[in-house]
């Protein structure tokens, strides 16, 4: 990891753990275990959500991804057309969250990692 800001850790540590508050959440939750391919999340993603919300979903992954790379708030922002506080709000999910981001980006971590 490059370039972190000041106050951020320098490693992800699970800071928080999710609970489901209710039956509906859990069984939204153990919804995306049912699925076993990309074409099926991809359908189900599509059934569930409006375009504009896949593409905003997409957009914070992506942004992850490119404060993993060590690439400034700025950049991300002009690169992806979004808001410096979006990119904030992603950055703090990140680097204490849930260590979701964490999770689905470890390769790409792993990478950075090695070239170091």
């Amino acid at each position: 990891m490059s370039q972190l800001r000041k106050g951020q850790k320098s490693s992800f540590t699970q800071s928080q753990v999710y609970e489901a508050r209710n039956e509906r959440e859990k069984n939204f939750i153990k919804a995306f275990t049912t699925l076993s391919t990309t074409q099926e999340v991809a359908n189900f993603l599509r059934d569930l959500m409006t375009l504009s919300e896949v593409q905003e979903f997409s957009n914070r992954l992506e942004i992850a991804k490119c404060l993993v790379e060590g690439k400034s708030y700025q950049s991300i922002a002009q690169e992806i057309e979004t808001s410096t506080t979006t990119v904030t709000r992603v950055a703090q999910w990140l680097y204490s969250g849930c260590n979701g981001y964490f999770k689905v980006l470890k390769e790409e971590i792993d990478k950075q990692k090695k070239l170091k």
